[in-house]
């Protein structure tokens, strides 16, 4: 079982990508609201994959992504972001993200991308 991380500024967004993953079998070990917490709580958990929003208060996605991968450069993430952010989608590879998905979040490509990064590593679930 996988455990990650899940950083959006809403609840609900966090909410819904917490239950969909549980469904597809890994273990929500963390939650953040923002970039910053992001940082913190990923130097704790050291989860096996973080799913990060892009656009956030106190610190963005990206930021964080700088973040966590110059500390951590086996940091899997997975972005997160609403239609049409592709611009920003490209400046979050670039800092680091392995992958993105697209909100309102579809089951199968959310269980998808966690599943084919953390495949990656020997992780995912089968």
């Amino acid at each position: 079982m996988a455990t990650i991380l899940v950083v959006d500024d809403a609840a609900f967004m966090r909410m819904m990508l917490k239950s969909i993953l549980q469904k597809g079998g890994h273990e929500v070990v963390g939650e953040a609201e923002n970039g910053a917490v992001a940082v913190e709580k990923y130097a704790m958990l050291k989860p096996d994959l973080v799913t990060m929003d892009i656009t956030m208060p106190v610190m963005e996605g990206i930021e964080a992504v700088r973040l966590i991968r110059a500390g951590h450069p086996e940091a899997r993430i997975v972005m997160c972001s609403a239609m049409g952010q592709q611009g920003m989608i490209i400046q979050a590879v670039q800092a680091g993200a392995k992958d993105f998905i697209v909100k309102p979040f579809q089951e199968d490509r959310v269980i998808e991308a966690v599943n084919k990064l953390l495949k990656a590593e020997g992780k995912a679930v089968t």
